[in-house]
Parts: structure tokens; C-alpha cells; sequence
């Protein structure tokens, strides 16, 4: 696959063996530390022993809109993921499958990692996510079952991934 023509602040990472630092000044962490527990108003996320969770529902629990949530609000993704390509075309339905699959077996572990929108734009697909993780993981996974090209900007400057996929 040819390379894309890097937008200033990102740069060129490998898909494999890479690993992103989580970075200290994220506009979206949380500053401090949230009363526990803390529940999310928006999806009902836990905060509970230093992370957000899946929990039942605590009696008297403080309210804060976990960075997930805050993210959707603001329209302010972490990562973006194009596909595209004659192959996406003909096996559309099959990878949004994979697309779903993959972020709800993430989303069941760890809460913040979420799809905000998913896109038909040209005969390709946009998907944004609240987390570089996420979006760094369905285009791997995408690229193992079907193969084609895989190709990831990072730009740390915004904690924002750019993911492209096409074959």
C-alpha cells in the first residue's frame, strides 16, 4: 500500500510492536480523584477502585460523565478509522459485523473504549472512537481476517490516532 501523505504532528507507526503512552495532559482524564463510588449519568459506567467499570448500580453514588461520555458530547474522537477499497465494497456487511463484534468485546472490559460514529463516505467507511486503542485494535483485527493494507499516524501531540485500512 502506498503511504498517505502525513498531516503535520503525525507520524508514520508500525502496526506491530508499537506501544502508545497514555499521555499525562489528556484534556479528557480526569483531573484528581473522583469520590468512589462515581457513577456516569449517560451510561451508567462505575468508577469504582481507580477505573471506570461495569457495575451494578451503587446506592448513593456521586455523578461525573466518564471521558468516554464527555468525549461523544463534544464530538471530540481519539481515533479515526478509514476503510476502504473494491474488497470493503463487496464484504461491507461482513466487516461492519467484525466492527461491532470487536468493540463490544473491548467495550465489556473497558468501558471508556467505545465507537462514536460510523460513517458511509465514498465508498469508504469512517469510524471514530473515543480511545487510540480501540481504533488501533479493530484495524488489526480487520487486517487479520482479510489482509490488505494496514497503515497507522499517530500524532502525540493530540493523543489521536489515524487508522487506514484497504484492500
Amino acid at each position: 500500500m502506498s503511504i498517505r501523505n502525513i498531516q503535520p504532528g503525525f507520524r508514520q507507526v508500525s502496526s506491530h510492536y508499537t506501544i502508545f503512552q497514555e499521555r499525562v495532559d489528556d484534556a479528557y482524564k480526569i483531573r484528581g480523584k473522583l469520590p468512589e463510588p462515581t457513577v456516569c449519568p449517560q451510561c451508567s459506567a462505575v468508577f469504582q477502585k481507580g477505573r471506570w467499570q461495569w457495575l451494578e448500580m451503587p446506592v448513593k453514588a456521586q455523578q461525573h460523565l466518564c471521558p468516554a461520555c464527555q468525549r461523544i458530547l463534544d464530538h471530540y474522537p481519539a481515533g479515526y478509522l478509514t476503510l476502504e477499497g473494491e474488497f470493503l465494497q463487496s464484504h461491507h456487511d461482513e466487516i461492519l459485523r467484525l466492527v461491532q463484534n470487536f468493540e463490544k468485546m473491548k467495550k465489556s472490559q473497558h468501558p471508556l473504549q467505545r465507537i462514536i460514529a460510523t460513517e458511509e463516505q465514498n465508498n469508504s467507511l469512517l469510524i471514530t472512537t473515543t480511545d487510540i486503542h480501540l481504533a488501533r485494535g479493530i484495524g488489526e483485527a480487520i487486517h487479520d481476517a482479510y489482509q490488505g493494507g494496514l497503515e497507522l499516524q499517530y500524532n502525540q501531540d493530540e493523543n489521536l490516532l489515524r487508522v487506514y485500512w484497504s484492500r
